[in-house]
């Protein structure tokens, strides 16, 4: 790896990512319009900030995932995949048990209990006496070694445990946050639509960019006055409206709870 690359998933140098920036600008400003009309670059370029946006400000662009990651001996960092973009919680299967293959021995007293406490109330025990025990089971873990500490980074996707694993093989669940392929967003019916209307307005704010600079077409009679400051004013304001409409949730985004304390 060259020394000014990134730990990013990308791998490019910090160089890389300002051209990338810059270009998508330049192209934003309507930089290679000669004709007045748009390039196909310039709709990738509106299409690329239109997603930015959306995965930026919308619930809806992510969905929550459950996935089993194995543990390797002495080894507490792990690389995720780029489309984490926040690890919510670590679960492990049994109550701080590192050996055997996949740590997820068999407890006959939990099934017994089950048994007993939980389906066969109408005779012995009862859901009380099932929460008690649930209680237990849920301080043990917190005492010894049932729930994970850890630290994850959104940009690397570089997840650190804060524990000496002493055994391989073991399976942790990630509790995580993941972003929609773009495949979903663009045929989901709540969002589909907003991504439309966004790369339109950011398409007739780029044309407007560009014909504010020609102002005028030559031609008999004096020539045709553009409307490159009208499109840029219509680009605005539909932008304002969409981004209005995904405060209103109209792309099927949860809308904020209640939050106490």
């Amino acid at each position: 790896m060259l020394p000014d690359t990134l730990e990013t998933p990308t791998n490019k140098s910090l160089e890389q990512l300002k051209q990338t920036m810059f270009e998508n600008v330049r192209l934003r400003l309507g930089g290679d319009i000669i004709d007045l009309e748009l390039d196909p670059q310039h709709f990738e370029a509106a299409y690329d900030y239109t997603v930015r946006t959306y995965r930026q400000r919308a619930q809806n662009a992510t969905h929550e995932s459950y996935t089993l990651m194995t543990i390797l001996k002495d080894v507490d960092t792990y690389t995720l995949p780029n489309e984490f973009i926040n690890v919510r919680a670590l679960f492990r299967r049994t109550v701080g048990l590192e050996t055997g293959p996949g740590s997820s021995s068999f407890d006959p007293f939990s099934s017994a209990i089950l048994n007993t406490y939980l389906l066969n109330y109408n005779f012995t025990g009862g859901m009380a006496t099932y929460n008690f025990y649930a209680g237990y089971v849920e301080l043990a873990a917190r005492m010894f070694g049932g729930f994970l500490t850890y630290t994850f980074d959104p940009v690397t996707k570089v997840l650190r445990i804060t524990r000496d694993f002493k055994g391989s093989g073991e399976q942790i669940l990630v509790w995580a946050d993941v972003q929609k392929p773009e495949t979903s967003l663009l045929q989901d019916p709540g969002v589909g639509p907003w991504i439309t209307d966004f790369v339109l307005a950011t398409c007739k704010k780029i044309m407007g960019e560009a014909r504010e600079k020609f102002a005028t077409i030559a031609g008999p009679g004096g020539g045709t006055a553009l409307n490159g400051a009208a499109m840029k004013a219509e680009g605005d304001a539909e932008q304002a409206r969409l981004i209005q409409d995904l405060k209103d949730y109209v792309d099927y985004s949860q809308p904020l709870t209640w939050v106490q304390g």
